[in-house]
């Protein structure tokens, strides 16, 4: 059985880490789970403490940045690759957010800390950026909604292929340098062997028909 811990848990490992670097700690001041305070600091450090991740726990810490740059969230160190999964993605949220991340080991109270808290500087790809306009320039229309599934989304890759298959229906097999200039795919040939979506097989050197899949696919555009 799994064990059961209080937000109370928490609390004397906390504060004894606090203290361990010279800070005078108390419980439940005003909002705050946590306020320590040190000579010479302007400002305190707060801790927001909850038995795991969460929203709330996000909420609540967000909202002490009102009073203070330094402020932490605290949960329980558990075991097993869900957490670990979940501490790597909270830590990363916790970045973003300017928080600090301490991590208690409840079985003998040792604390960790895996992030201080520090502005945000979100460093951006350009590569991503330039992969993002580029689809954005290509895609024909606005095929998609938003906030679909990501399964069968209509691409401009996936447009282009269906430019390639409805050619290959109305022609036959055919080459794919006659596919290309026909369709304005310039990549046709390579697309036609690589065939990403099993719509395409060679049957020649050079020449390429439509399989039953890209038959289904062309007809589900369709219907």
């Amino acid at each position: 059985m799994a064990a059961t811990f209080r937000e109370t848990d928490l609390y004397p490992p906390v504060k004894a880490l606090l203290e361990q670097q010279g800070y005078v700690v108390k419980g439940e001041v005003g909002a705050a789970d946590v306020v320590g305070c040190r000579d010479g600091d302007a400002a305190p450090v707060i801790v927001e403490m909850k038995t795991g991740f969460s929203l709330s726990l996000f909420h609540q810490a967000v909202a002490r940045q009102t009073l203070s740059d330094i402020v932490y969230i605290a949960v329980p160190h558990r075991t097993g690759k869900p957490f670990l999964k979940a501490l790597k993605e909270n830590t990363a949220l916790c970045r973003r957010l300017g928080l600090g991340l301490i991590t208690v080991r409840l079985v003998d109270g040792h604390t960790q800390i895996h992030l201080d808290p520090a502005p945000y500087r979100p460093r951006q790809s350009t590569a991503g950026r330039t992969r993002l306009l580029r689809e954005f320039a290509r895609r024909e229309g606005d095929p998609n909604t938003g906030g679909s599934t990501r399964r069968n989304l209509i691409t401009a890759y996936r447009q282009d292929a269906l430019r390639l298959a409805a050619h290959l229906a109305e022609h036959g097999p055919s080459k794919g340098a006659a596919v290309a200039q026909a369709t304005g795919v310039a990549a046709a040939t390579r697309m036609m062997a690589d065939d990403h979506y099993g719509w395409f097989e060679r049957v020649q050197t050079g020449i390429y028909a439509l399989t039953p899949n890209g038959t289904r696919a062309l007809e589900a555009m369709s219907g």
